[in-house]
């Protein structure tokens, strides 16, 4: 049986049950902490401390951001709703002369001509 190449195969013999331990997470490895009375520790967190300032104002100014997006987009849709009120009614009033108009053609045509006997 192969052994798998980034996991440890473990036997408990006492048991019979083997067990694959997990390999150490990738990534940063943990370095040893400077004295908190040194002066790369201050300096480290000096860093980090305007790091984290930093993001959290780019952080709340996304926020102001977002919100005055909001904020246009409901003004532009209380205007696109007040435009679409005002063209109903235009649409509105357009049909009624159209059909007023219609119904006064029809009746002031003549009749329909009758074919004449004998033709």
């Amino acid at each position: 049986m192969s052994r798998p190449s980034q996991a440890k195969l473990t036997d408990f013999q006492h048991t019979g049950v083997s067990v694959i331990q997990a390999p150490p997470p990738h990534g940063r490895m943990k370095k040893p902490s400077a004295e908190k009375d040194s002066d790369e520790y201050r300096q480290r967190r000096e860093r980090n401390n305007l790091a984290v300032k930093k993001s959290r104002m780019r952080s709340k100014q996304k926020a102001v951001d977002t919100q005055q997006r909001v904020n246009e987009l409901k003004e532009e849709n209380e205007r696109l709703e007040a435009k679409i009120k005002l063209l109903s009614k235009e649409l509105s009033v357009l049909k009624d002369l159209f059909l007023e108009h219609a119904h006064n053609l029809a009746d002031n045509a003549p009749p329909p001509a009758s074919p004449a006997n004998g033709q």
